[in-house]
């Protein structure tokens, strides 16, 4: 009893999924492997034969530290990691620490990305911290002859539980790692948790706060020069021919040379870097995107979505069943382009050398950097070390490589170290933004209020078939994410895709197309309830199963926030839920209205992401969803001019600010399922959330974001 067997499926059970690595002096070391995803971690083990890209060593003075290839954007995953397998462990956490991946070929996926971090790693980590643990107890048996049974793992150290004799674990270590590893050991039950559940210290709190972490733009090495690059300002545009001459002359500058995307200056500083960019004379060759503007991608939407559009989803009769309804809604929805604008902008140290290369940069992909530097640096990858930097803020931004390519193409040239750096401008104009898009919806419901008929169609660019447009198509495409797979119990069901491409370049942004169809779906249900006259609550209640984990979200939240209550002080109320990344989140806004300004002063949350691991950390993932998904939906918008970015700095593309920061409650739903994600499922729900609050306080209905008021 108190434990829970671990399963006797072979691929996850054999003896090859942990290996003891041979170290000399450094204790126990386990290497084990975390998979890119659910899937693979049920198929890479297969024959045994893997290679780690996770470590576990517990040093003969019995510090623990876990090695993992998860990079730390702000979201906690070097600490809710390490907690998972400490839990398994039974470490003294207070002697936990992380150490990150080098990236190399041979570690497997690296990439950070789609709230997987904890998801896929959760029975990896647990299974080598158990695994770990019981070679711990069978050193200790040994060491003093007694029976297994009879020892007992606690807070870093083995019992004899007889006579109360202990040894730790820094003593047991290297004993213990001549130990067979063992195939099948007994993982805890979740209710003798001690370390997972609770809302400990993130680790690298300390560093941060003293200033002594290290990000990209912080890392330095001897002799190290710095560029700025000057880019196209048309998307897709070309060097035609420029004049270096003012630039050479300044001081500080050692060279002027022509790169893939445009000219970049080197220096011996950022300031040289900078100011020998501005005096650069450019003409560019502008190329297909001349002349592009937010008006004629809208009238390419019109085009497309007028089609039929390829079918994603398609259940029923939806247009007939819409022609008998006794009710019928019909509404047009659009969304922009939206910048990542995260705090730290893109940079990157490339050393290239002639048979080897090195990088420090902060990237959720360190492997494509990898990949994309060899190519330029004309090495194999395993010649290419990528060094992952803490990254101020992420997004989905740094999925992408272009900044690994500037910097490994300029140092390759200047046979020196360099460091490429981004001013905010830069980063705003050269972004991959978040797709824009159109949808046409229309739906049906009978006499009862019920829906009998949905349909959804969508016009939007296709992220993949942008980037990899060699790749074979996704099915069903990313662009339905969060559409396709509507929750709500509807008969007839028709959603429809219309890949839609511009030059404008696209790139995933948090929550990806969630953060769209997420907003489309909830402002459309609540009209479709308006409608029909039944209240937003009650009409989303009804049409979700009783056991749906997104209607018990729903249902905590208005619990919480007080729904059917009067609100008082001249606010509306409005709600919205959405499921994405396999968790479930439901929000209530409370706003108000003074002229032109929309003030959302409360939101309640109430989230079911399956077991916590850090509720701190998923209290904090929630309020940054919350406050990103509010600058999204109150002032975000890349509007597009000559096939440019019409926007620079955050005076015309402004971020929320403290004082416009609500309230955030967030009620967490207490759960036995594995962890799923929660860096991303925050995000989708709170624009539709405030749009039908104002609804509820105006009547207006907000059918296109950003909220623009006329008042």
């Amino acid at each position: 009893m108190g434990v829970t067997e671990m399963k006797t499926d072979a691929n996850t059970t054999r003896r090859g999924f942990i290996k003891v690595v041979s170290v000399a002096g450094a204790g126990l070391v386990l290497g084990f492997h975390l998979p890119a995803n659910e899937k693979k971690f049920n198929s890479e083990y297969g024959d045994g034969n893997f290679t780690p890209n996770a470590w576990l060593k517990i040093a003969p003075d019995g510090s623990v530290s876990v090695t993992v290839a998860r990079t730390e954007l702000g979201q906690g995953v070097r600490t809710a990691l390490p907690m998972i397998l400490a839990e398994e462990l039974e470490a003294d956490w207070s002697r936990v620490g992380i150490e990150p991946a080098v990236a190399d070929p041979k570690y497997g996926e690296m990439t950070t990305g789609g709230s997987t971090s904890v998801r896929v790693s959760w029975m990896p980590l647990r299974k080598a911290g158990a695994v770990a643990r019981e070679m711990l107890i069978a050193s200790a048996a040994l060491t003093w002859g007694a029976l297994r049974e009879s020892c007992r793992a606690e807070n870093g150290s083995v019992i004899h539980i007889p006579s109360g004799r202990s040894l730790s674990y820094g003593s047991l270590a290297e004993k213990a790692a001549k130990q067979p590893v063992p195939s099948d050991v007994p993982l805890k039950d979740l209710k003798n948790f001690k370390i997972v559940g609770q809302s400990l210290p993130r680790l690298d709190s300390r560093d941060k706060i003293q200033g002594s972490a290290v990000y990209g733009l912080d890392f330095r090495l001897p002799g190290m020069l710095t560029a700025a690059v000057s880019r196209s300002p048309v998307f897709g545009g070309t060097v035609k021919s420029y004049d270096d001459k003012k630039a050479r002359s300044l001081p500080g500058v050692r060279n002027v040379l022509q790169i893939q995307r445009g000219i970049a200056v080197i220096a011996d500083s950022t300031w040289a870097a900078f100011q020998a960019r501005d005096a650069l004379s450019v003409i560019w060759e502008e190329g297909k995107a001349s002349g592009l503007g937010s008006a004629g991608i809208r009238a390419i939407f019109d085009e497309r979505i007028t089609g039929e559009g390829a079918e994603v989803r398609r259940e029923g009769d939806p247009l007939g069943a819409l022609e008998k309804a006794a009710g019928k809604v019909e509404a047009e929805y659009e969304l922009p382009f939206l910048a990542h604008a995260q705090m730290e902008p893109m940079n990157c140290l490339a050393d290239v050398r002639k048979d080897s290369a090195e990088i420090w940069v902060p990237t959720q992909s360190p492997q494509w950097v990898q990949g994309a530097v060899a190519e330029v640096a004309g090495l194999s990858p395993e010649k290419v070390i990528v060094h992952t930097t803490l990254a101020g803020g992420g997004f989905g931004r740094r999925l992408m490589v272009d900044y690994a390519i500037e910097a490994a193409q300029i140092s390759k040239a200047a046979g020196a170290p360099v460091k490429v750096v981004w001013n905010r401008e830069d980063d705003m104009r050269h972004d991959y933004y978040r797709p824009a898009s159109l949808h046409r919806l229309k739906a049906g419901y009978d006499g009862t209020g019920k829906l009998t008929s949905w349909v959804h169609r969508i016009a939007a660019p296709s992220i993949s078939a942008q980037l990899f447009p060699d790749a074979k198509p996704e099915n069903p495409p990313y662009a339905v994410d969060g559409a396709a797979n509507i929750q709500y119990n509807v008969p007839n069901i028709l959603v429809s895709y219309s890949m839609s491409n511009t030059p404008v370049p696209v790139g995933w942004w948090r929550s990806v197309y969630n953060s769209q169809n997420a907003f489309v779906n909830e402002s459309f249900i609540d009209e479709v309830a308006a409608a029909a006259k039944v209240d937003p609550f009650d009409f989303r209640r009804k049409h979700l199963p009783e056991d749906s984990r997104l209607r018990k979200v729903l249902e905590l939240a208005a619990s919480e926030a007080g729904w059917g209550k009067p609100t008082g002080g001249g606010r509306g109320r409005g709600i919205a839920c959405h499921s994405s990344f396999d968790s479930f989140v439901c929000h209530v806004a409370e706003v108000s209205v003074s002229g032109k300004i929309l003030r959302v002063h409360r939101v309640v949350s109430a989230v079911d992401c399956g077991i916590v691991v850090n509720p701190a950390i998923l209290r904090a993932q929630i309020e940054g969803a919350v406050a990103l998904g509010l600058t999204a939906a109150l002032k975000g918008e890349v509007n597009i001019e000559n096939g440019s970015a019409a926007i620079g700095n955050f005076d015309d593309y402004p971020l929320l600010i403290m004082e416009e920061m609500p309230e955030v409650e967030v009620h967490i739903i207490k759960s036995n399922e594995e962890p799923t994600g929660i860096g991303e499922p925050g995000l989708p729900p709170i624009a539709p959330a405030v749009t039908n609050a104002l609804f509820s306080l105006t009547g207006v209905r907000i059918r296109k974001l950003p909220i623009r008021l006329t008042g």
